[in-house]
């Protein structure tokens, strides 16, 4: 029997909407009911942050079977300085063909491509267990602390020029790119419509007491962004910054407790 071809190219533009797709399918009902990934994708190729030299496609034989993506972030150090560093995602196999060890091929592929780009450091939140195996370290034992969760195990950095992290103190925030579905559900709703329905569900497996939290929380957060503020009594509170305020709390506190349960899972 013939070893099948792995091919890891650019992404052309005549597949973003099949990429899309496979990442919403990778997603679907994995952290949350449904998922915001492929939306995530899509926004960020417009994104100042992108980094289209490592937006990378996996074909197997020819078929669609991985992507991921990387964008430029920073590290806020306690020093006042703003060193430059990267971060990758959303990362999606098929469902088909995860835990194979496509993933690992398709992350190290990249992560050596950003290097050869001059990256110092990646910084992700992730299973140690999975990402370790590339070479990534919880983030606080190099000084770099996550800002929505300073003691986070799962807050993760790697190296990719050898001393890059010496001497460096600070904190990470996530880029406001991946909160882009927040900032406009609306916008959201109109993208997820040019997909198949599909319905939301629990996540696959058992749900823990944290992922039935998390679902909570979204369903929390789905509600306050259809609320009309004007006439309801009680939320005048907001109205100062709008749904964009509660909204932004919640969403932010959804995707700590997502990063937490993936965290606890592998690709």
């Amino acid at each position: 029997m013939s070893e099948k071809k792995i091919t890891i190219r650019l992404e052309r533009k005549d597949y973003y909407h099949d990429v899309e797709n496979l990442t919403r399918e990778s997603f679907w009902n994995v952290y949350r009911p449904g998922c915001m990934e492929h939306d995530v994708l899509h926004c960020y190729r417009d994104d100042p942050a992108f980094v289209p030299e490592l937006d990378f496609v996996m074909e197997l034989d020819g078929e669609l079977i991985g992507q991921v993506i990387y964008v430029r972030s920073e590290i806020d150090c306690d020093d006042g300085r703003k060193v430059p560093i990267m971060t990758f995602g959303p990362i999606g196999i098929a469902p088909a063909y995860k835990r194979q060890g496509y993933g690992k091929q398709l992350l190290d592929y990249s992560m050596e491509k950003a290097r050869e780009m001059g990256a110092g450091a990646l910084a992700i939140t992730g299973n140690i267990l999975f990402y370790g195996k590339s070479g990534f370290v919880p983030a606080k034992t190099r000084g770099v602390r996550y800002a929505d969760d300073p003691e986070a195990d799962y807050f993760l950095i790697r190296e990719l020029t050898p001393g890059f992290l010496d001497g460096i103190s600070g904190t990470y925030k996530d880029p406001e790119g991946y909160f882009v579905c927040e900032k406009n559900p609306e916008a959201f709703e109109q993208f997820e419509a040019t997909f198949p329905k599909k319905e939301n569900g629990s996540c696959r497996g058992s749900c823990s007491e944290q992922e039935a939290y998390c679902h909570d929380r979204v369903k929390m957060w789905a509600a306050v962004q259809r609320l009309q503020l004007s006439g309801s009594d009680g939320l005048q509170r907001v109205r100062a910054d709008g749904k964009a305020l509660l909204g932004r709390q919640l969403s932010r506190e959804i995707l700590l407790r997502t990063k937490r349960l993936a965290a606890l899972r592998r690709m």
